[in-house]
């Protein structure tokens, strides 16, 4: 306690800096493999895509998560051990944001899309067992954790497997491929527009004084996504084709109108990254300003400071901007290639598999979301569609994550001992 009296404003402040670097890491790693399938596929470019994540990050991050953050991501520790130590707490939660941030750093210098969950759930565990002991770890919520490696990849690569069956027997495998675009596609922006509307209206809405029962959100979901699909129907139309292309087998026009709705599943993408993965960074740097805000009374639950989320929202543009292409890369050509289409079907699955997950209280990791339905849209091809050598890097950096941040957290909050005591 004395620390907080002594160190208040000191503390927050390192916080802060720990919390920019952690949303670093955030941008550089998430938001570069939720934008990965747009750049790859050449819908986007890497400006653009910058442009989109600043919007609809800071847009999910906002609607979504409110203007209230679970101080103690996951409730992966029990609050109430730190009840007579919460300098122990506030110390922790720094060590967790630098530890947490420095592997996502790392892993995106290597072009390993890994988890941001996970990191800081790993750098948490880690010095809660070193300052109060095992105890203070709920050890059961470790069971969704590492069901979510398989279960989430598992869902979004069904579905993105089936949408990109879908794609090829209604447009490509048919005798005029580009006439049966501009008659599906539009239904495509359908389902895209209906997913963004039902992830904002169940999880965000409520949050600006806009409070819809589930029936009236989902009739309004509808109407929106009905105005997009004509929106997008008379766009499609009025688009001038080169006739020569679809001749070559290229498809090269097909794919023209995929790159529209690329787009529109990159908006949906940054979205439902902010709507999840923004608490990873503003949580536990929420936490430490409650917790030195109130003297040293611990809440399971803050109200987020003005300051903290263009915080967070600045650090992930600055990290896609420095550092994203490295995992962009791995994501948007190193696992199978993608094309328009292709990237389409993986990301939409991955923003279907993100609702379904909010609505069920299923574990989830935006990246091991992705990264599955991108193996299901190659999968769709064939096995030796898939780069095998890069997924199994990718599922070896998802393995040591959480020892990672653990170990990293466990040697910094030592070191902040030191300095603090």
């Amino acid at each position: 306690m004395d620390i907080i009296a002594n160190y208040g404003t000191t503390l927050v402040l390192v916080a802060a800096l720990f919390g920019f670097l952690m949303a670093w890491g955030i941008g550089a790693n998430d938001v570069a493999n939720a934008m990965g399938t747009s750049v790859g596929t050449k819908s986007l470019t890497i400006r653009q895509a910058i442009i989109i994540a600043m919007i609809f990050e800071f847009a999910g991050a906002y609607l979504a998560g409110g203007e209230v953050t679970a101080t103690i991501r996951n409730g992966i520790i029990d609050s109430n051990a730190f009840a007579d130590t919460p300098d122990l707490l506030v110390l922790g939660m720094i060590a967790s944001l630098l530890a947490a941030g420095a592997w996502l750093i790392l892993a995106s210098y290597f072009g390993w899309p890994v988890s941001t969950t996970h990191s800081i759930i790993g750098a948490i565990v880690g010095f809660a067992v070193v300052s109060i002991g095992p105890e203070a770890v709920q050890w059961s919520k470790f069971g969704g954790i590492v069901g979510s490696w398989v279960i989430t990849p598992a869902i979004s690569g069904v579905i993105a497997y089936f949408m990109f069956i879908s794609v090829q027997k209604l447009i490509f495998n048919t005798d005029d491929p580009l006439n049966n675009a501009k008659r599906y596609v539009p239904f495509y922006m359908f389902l895209t527009a209906l997913v963004i509307c039902l992830v904002t209206i169940k999880k965000g809405l409520t949050h600006v004084g806009l409070h819809l029962s589930d029936g009236e959100g989902i009739l309004l979901s509808i109407a929106i996504s009905i105005a997009v699909a004509f929106a997008g129907w008379i766009y499609i139309r009025g688009q001038k084709y080169n006739p020569q292309d679809d001749s070559k087998m290229h498809f090269a026009n097909v794919e023209k109108v995929f790159g529209i709705l690329m787009v529109i599943t990159a908006c949906a993408m940054a979205f439902a990254h902010g709507s999840n993965d923004v608490a990873n960074a503003i949580g536990p740097l929420s936490a430490v300003a409650s917790i030195v805000a109130s003297g040293g009374e611990i809440s399971s639950q803050a109200a987020i400071a003005w300051w903290i989320l263009p915080l967070g929202g600045i650090g992930i543009v600055i990290g896609l901007a420095t550092m994203g292409e490295k995992v962009m890369a791995t994501v948007g050509t190193g696992i199978t290639h993608l094309t328009p289409s292709r990237g389409f079907a993986a990301q939409l699955a991955t923003a279907a598999t993100v609702v379904i997950a909010s609505g069920t209280g299923l574990p989830i990791s935006t990246t091991q979301t992705l990264v599955g339905a991108v193996m299901g849209v190659g999968l769709a091809r064939g096995i030796a569609a898939l780069n095998l050598g890069v997924l199994r890097n990718i599922v070896v950096s998802w393995i040591i994550t959480l020892p990672a941040g653990a170990i990293l957290a466990i040697a910094i909050f030592y070191v902040l001992q030191a300095c603090f005591s």
